[in-house]
């Protein structure tokens, strides 16, 4: 009755092989192996590293916050800081916002 399209014959052929599951399985192990060297194990050094960083912080050090505002470090406790960014303008934030710690005199060079 079709005008168009020809039938379709199933040929008996010999049985497919077993390899084809097999295969799908190492390729998604792979996959999730490429996936963890690319993307996980360095997000977590990262992590480490700023960890490290926050925790090493100490009164007088010259940081740049994350929303990019240099200060020097005038009191710390466990999970905030007070920032001095100018003369009697301290704000405070919490440690895990600090994005790097300057050398000693950067805020001297850069400053007015």
């Amino acid at each position: 009755m079709s005008l168009f399209i020809s039938q379709a014959h199933a040929q008996a052929g010999q049985p497919a092989a077993g390899g084809g599951e097999l295969f799908q399985i190492a390729f998604l192990v792979g996959l999730f192996v490429l996936f963890y060297f690319i993307a996980i194990r360095p997000q977590r050094k990262r992590q480490k590293e700023h960890a490290e960083m926050v925790g090493a912080l100490s009164k007088g050090d010259e940081v740049v916050t994350s929303s990019g505002i240099l200060g020097r470090i005038k009191t710390l406790d466990d999970n905030y800081m007070v920032l001095t960014v100018a003369d009697n303008v301290d704000l405070k934030f919490q440690r895990i916002h600090v994005h790097a710690v300057l050398p000693k005199g950067t805020l001297k060079s850069i400053g007015s």
